[in-house]
């Protein structure tokens, strides 16, 4: 299903309760949000169109899928924008209120599409939802403006009539989300009745479908519906609780990355440390001190600010020190497409750095598996003393699916042995502190904190010597 409209048209939102209904019913469910890269451009635009797609089913599914079965268009923008990647006989609803002259000829409809037979492939369900969803809330002492800000809840509630949702989950939403204004949630609640009962007893719509839970597709336990970002911050506190270490990120704001410095700065009550810094470069270099101060160290960023922390990530090589960068990849080159998803950063972060620099890549897969990814690149880091790069991408952080919450004892131990004394006696039989004394099963060298009594050492040097540094 796609949900297609103008960017003020709350097409994100719909789509977000949707999906969190379809993943409380046990659907399994992929999905991929898409709005314009562009500061928001004109209403009722091409470039201004925002959708929303959802993929579920009653099995194993993998992608949010290419190809909609249904698509509800808000305007003709938003028809026009999204009916090439319909195949024939897809259903579509379309909200007839938006179909005047003025907006047709913004996006180039010489005659209406909905009377001039080039939607004949097409089921086409015509739903004036603009007066539907006014009507609806007559009762309310709201202005036309305001009544019709609640056309996406009406869409929400045909559609979830259609496929057999639940509604609780949604009304409960609303009103937690409009507490402070009651009576907005009142409205947004009567235009979602409105929907499904207008579903119920309309003839329009001579079929419903029914997709049971995927039972088979999910092991036993506590599921909740998961974007990669959110999946991401959850890994690198559970890593770093597993680490008994303090989590730092070093961070400066870019998309889509920037949800994961959101996050993390919502709990230091596990002790998380977030750093707004005021570019990339001070970004990572606060991290790296972090690291050398005995911290999970972390940078997040997209593919522009990998470019600028090349160096500082080639200064951790040389230190031996652990650090996760994280980039959340986009559209690129240059400054790139911010909303838009590229898997384009690969050759960037294997060998994007002077002096042929090696770093660990590690990436996850889907959404939920951006928390396991987040704990073995941190594994990686703190068992090796070296910078990790996790790529994700925009796709990943944005979407979403369900995410089996793991029991405590599934997660790796990270424990870290810091050096506490002496690790080698020189010919003339003086214990002494080596920074770069290998562990003979891993290679790395000990880490040792700044201020412990007797390890005091110089790390560093591009030519540094064997053991000693």
């Amino acid at each position: 299903i796609r949900f297609a409209g103008d960017s003020g048209d709350g097409m994100q939102l719909t789509g977000d309760r949707f999906t969190s209904e379809t993943a409380s019913f046990g659907n399994d469910l992929s999905t991929l949000p898409n709005f314009p890269a562009e500061i928001r451009a004109p209403a009722g635009t091409l470039p201004g169109v925002s959708s929303f797609q959802l993929h579920f089913a009653d099995h194993d599914i993998l992608t949010p899928g290419d190809a909609p079965n249904v698509l509800v268009a808000m305007n003709p923008a938003a028809l026009k924008a999204n009916i090439g990647d319909l195949p024939r006989g897809a259903e579509i609803i379309v909200n007839t209120d938006e179909f005047t002259k003025r907006a047709m000829a913004k996006v180039g409809y010489d005659t209406s599409p909905l009377e001039d037979g080039s939607l004949d492939g097409y089921h086409v369900h015509p739903v004036p939802l603009t007066t539907l969803t006014v009507e609806a809330l007559r009762e309310f002492d709201l202005t036309r403006k305001e009544a019709e800000r609640s056309k996406n809840m009406f869409a929400l509630g045909l559609l979830s009539w259609m496929y057999h949702r639940p509604t609780e989950g949604t009304e409960a939403f609303l009103r937690s989300k409009f507490a402070k204004k009651p009576d907005i949630a009142a409205a947004n609640i009567a235009a979602f009745r409105a929907g499904w009962n207008f579903g119920e007893t309309t003839e329009d719509f001579a079929v419903s479908y029914e997709v049971a839970p995927a039972a088979a597709a999910f092991p036993p336990g506590t599921y909740r519906n998961i974007s990669g970002n959110l999946a991401l911050s959850y890994g690198l506190i559970a890593a770093s609780r597993q680490a008994d270490l303090p989590l730092f990120l070093g961070s400066y704001p870019i998309t889509p990355a920037s949800d994961i410095l959101h996050e993390l700065s919502r709990h230091k009550n596990f002790g998380v440390r977030t750093f707004q810094a005021e570019d990339e470069i001070a970004g990572i270099g606060a991290a790296l001190g972090a690291a050398f101060g005995g911290s999970l160290a972390v940078t997040t960023t997209s593919g522009p600010g990998v470019a600028l922390k090349s160096e500082t990530i080639g200064l951790a090589v040389s230190l031996e020190l652990p650090l996760l960068v994280v980039d959340i990849q986009r559209g690129g080159p240059s400054t790139g497409l911010p909303t838009k998803t590229e898997q384009a950063d690969l050759l960037q972060a294997m060998y994007g750095r002077n002096g042929e620099a090696p770093v660990p890549v590690v990436a996850p897969r889907t959404p939920a598996d951006c928390f396991d990814a987040a704990l073995e690149a941190a594994r990686i880091a703190l068992a090796y003393r070296t910078p990790v790069f996790l790529l994700s991408d925009g796709y990943l952080a944005n979407g979403s699916e369900p995410w089996r919450i793991p029991e405590l004892e599934e997660l790796p131990d990270l424990a870290v042995q810091f050096a506490r004394g002496p690790n080698h006696t020189t010919a003339e039989g003086t214990e002494v502190f080596w920074p770069y004394k290998r562990d003979p099963h891993t290679l790395a060298r000990p880490w040792a904190i700044p201020g412990t009594p007797g390890l005091e050492h110089r790390i560093g040097g591009i030519e540094k010597q064997d053991g000693t540094g």
